[in-house]
């Protein structure tokens, strides 16, 4: 293993939370005057861009923080219930054995993620977790952990599952992995020219040579 830092988005990635932010998402449209997606939308709007999803929902910009607090605040109330992303357990473990530290860097909130990898038997595999309330802020986020960790730029990888997931890793300067199991579709991540591209979580074992 080249890296000595794994850097985990949560969402989409470790946890299976499209259903969840989705309902909560159409519980609190109406509050912003923001029309509710429907279930069909879904498979045409893991093609798009950040940009363009704000802009296809007519979300102003300036409303996202607030909406990310109120949702994250929402979903405490079911985040023991929420599944973790098949085979996702095992393939954590396993890398775990072959870098020096795990972390998490998420637009959820940190009370969130910590309740969710307790359930599911995985919060002693990192040491931090990491959150931001803005969508488009992950790179400033990810140059200050490899900093705290005195690390080079090539020895921390950052894995998620939405094209600003490599957006930011890519302003960051460093390698990036992006997995097919979550929000944009496959086709879209493929063209945003990742380090690498994961269809499952069996896949990280790739990692090792």
């Amino acid at each position: 293993m080249k890296y000595r830092a794994l850097v985990f988005d949560f969402d989409g990635t470790i946890a299976d939370t499209l259903g969840e932010t989705l309902n909560i998402f159409n519980q609190l449209a109406p509050d912003y005057g923001i029309r509710q997606v429907e279930e069909h939308e879904i498979a045409r709007l893991r093609h798009l861009s950040l940009k363009q999803i704000l802009s296809e929902l007519n979300i102003p910009k300036r409303r996202v923080p607030s909406i990310i607090a109120r949702g994250t605040g929402m979903m405490r109330a079911n985040i023991e219930r929420l599944k973790l992303i098949e085979g996702m357990h095992d393939a954590l473990t396993e890398m775990r054995k072959h870098v020096d530290s795990f972390g998490i860097l998420t637009s959820n909130s940190t009370a969130n993620v910590d309740v969710f990898l307790r359930k599911h038997g995985l919060r002693e595999h990192f040491e931090f977790v990491s959150s931001t309330s803005k969508l488009t802020g992950k790179a400033r986020h990810l140059r200050a952990i490899r900093k705290t960790f005195s690390l080079k730029n090539d020895e921390m990888l950052y894995i998620g599952d939405e094209l600003r997931d490599v957006k930011a890793a890519q302003k960051a300067k460093i390698p990036h992995a992006a997995v097919c199991w979550g929000f944009n579709s496959r086709e879209s991540l493929q063209k945003s020219k990742p380090t690498y591209l994961f269809d499952k979580p069996e896949d990280f074992l790739k990692l090792l040579g």
